[in-house]
């Protein structure tokens, strides 16, 4: 605004000296540019410095840009640059890094990831090994999970599961007992105790579809499950709260599945436990309270489980089970029946093997859950055909620790008939099973934090395979988990 003012005095007096000096030659006009002259002489100056100024402010500017213009060429931050580019540049850091990790969240959406390590040490005496020599064993055992999206078909979801698992140490070996283990933590590969290499446990693709839902999935309240590949049955059949997980429950075999199927071995999977199938499910959960389904599922049995063999005569198992509420309060029923074309007889000679079950688990009390379960052995050559379980789950609220608990659990296996006639024949066999062999645990959990978990058991067998002239084996243990 000064140039522009100065620029107009200047012109101002330039034509009205050169009119006045056109009008009035001399004399006057004379004498009043004469006057004017000090002034316009001051106004020059004034406008010479002001353009003056204006050039170096134009020239400062063409210096900044070319900085600007330099420093925007790297990616890098250098305290010599421009504020305004150091300010730039982190803004947009900050961008690419809100970006990257955008499209890391959208890449890993529908991905879950669980893993646990758990660790067992037991001790039992002398009498009820089968060295005759006392024993303390420890093992430990790392599962690791990691469920995937699977992609979608319409309203039709795909998820892959997959399961790996690892260990060391076999646990303490009793003498004979129907009770196939004191310690289902315990796994070892075949390929011995001095290598922990894992194994891949499970890896199934399930489709999970929803049915009459007027075309909003959304409003679905039925859905059809199909699932294969290599799979755990008792993920899907024979479940109950209180009972089902050896590494935060109970730690008896007979407490953790139905025992005619676990322990008996009418279940027929691989040295691991898993084996090749196919799983189809029907879920209604129209009624809050009142959720019901109906599952079926086949199995590879005896080599057909472990890749070596046919799949002919596979292990097939069918459940209905139903969600309800007893007082407001939580519970599960569970009903199915089985059958299995290469059941190994207690004679060796392979055959079909049938038999029901039923599994419960009721919540009585805000703190006090009780469970049973019971399996009947319909036909085969089974060395125990009647099974029952029962116990109780009690949280810590009651002596303020919430996340605690202690269960305790008792059994009874009821000596077959057919056995009982045949294991005395056996010269290998120094038992005489004649009546029901006996369990019961006791555990207490202990949350040390969020990840960590304490659990000192104690458990007791009587009458060993049904054996009353057998010692009462009891032993005690240890139990830690790590895991989220």
């Amino acid at each position: 605004m000064q140039f522009i003012r100065s620029l107009f005095i200047f012109s101002a007096l330039f034509w009205a000296t050169s009119a006045a000096a056109l009008e009035y030659p001399i004399g006057t006009p004379a004498l009043a540019a004469g006057l004017a002259m000090p002034v316009l002489a001051n106004d020059n100056a004034a406008l010479l410095a002001e353009m003056k100024r204006l050039i170096e402010r134009v020239e400062a500017l063409e210096k900044q840009n070319k900085e600007m213009e330099k420093s925007l060429t790297s990616d890098r931050i250098s305290e010599r640059e421009p504020e305004v580019v150091t300010r730039l540049k982190a803004v947009e850091f900050q961008t690419l890094a809100m970006q990257k990790q955008a499209r890391q969240i959208e890449a890993l959406e529908g991905i879950s990831v669980g893993a646990s390590i758990v660790g067992v040490m037991q001790q039992v005496g002398a009498p009820h090994t089968a060295d005759g020599t006392a024993q303390t064993r420890a093992n430990y055992r790392g599962d690791i999970s990691v469920t995937l999206p699977g992609g979608e078909m319409g309203d039709t979801e795909g998820r892959i599961f997959t399961h790996f698992r690892f260990g060391q140490g076999n646990g303490i070996g009793l003498k004979p007992t129907y009770t196939s283990g004191a310690n289902t933590s315990a796994f070892q590969t075949g390929a011995g105790a001095d290598d922990s290499f894992g194994i891949l446990a499970q890896a199934w693709y399930q489709l999970h579809m929803p049915i009459f839902h007027n075309g909003v999935k959304a409003n679905a309240r039925e859905h059809l499950d199909i699932t294969v590949g290599k799979i755990d049955p008792f993920v899907f059949f024979d479940q109950n709260i209180a009972a089902d997980d050896e590494s935060a429950k109970f730690l008896n075999n007979a407490f953790v599945h139905n025992p005619l199927l676990d322990s008996g071995g009418d279940i027929g999977a691989d040295a691991y436990g898993f084996a090749p199938g196919a799983i189809v499910q029907y879920i209604n959960e129209e009624q809050k309270g009142g959720e019901w389904g109906l599952s079926i599922g086949a199995f590879g049995s005896g080599p057909g489980a472990n890749f070596t063999g046919s799949l002919n005569g596979p292990f097939v198992i069918a459940q209905a089970n139903l969600s309800t509420r007893l007082n407001f309060l939580p519970g599960n029923y569970r009903a199915y029946a089985w059958t299995n074309g290469r059941g190994a007889g207690y004679d060796g000679v392979e055959q079909r093997h049938t038999g029901i079950g039923a599994s419960v688990d009721q919540q009585v009390d805000d703190d006090f859950t009780l469970f049973g379960r019971y399996g009947h052995s319909t036909h085969g050559r089974v060395k125990f055909d009647r099974a029952l379980t029962v116990g109780a789950e009690l949280s810590g609220n009651s002596w303020s620790r919430a996340a605690d608990s202690v269960g305790i659990a008792y059994g009874a296996l009821r000596t077959s008939a057919g056995y009982r006639d045949y294991a005395p024949t056996m010269a290998t066999d120094p038992y005489a099973a004649s009546g029901s062999e006996k369990q019961a645990e006791l555990y207490y959990r202990y949350k040390v934090n969020g990840n960590v978990e304490l659990s000192p058991h104690v458990q007791w067998i009587g009458r060993p395979g049904g054996n009353e002239a057998a010692a009462n084996v009891k032993l005690f243990g240890l139990r830690a988990k790590v895991g989220f």
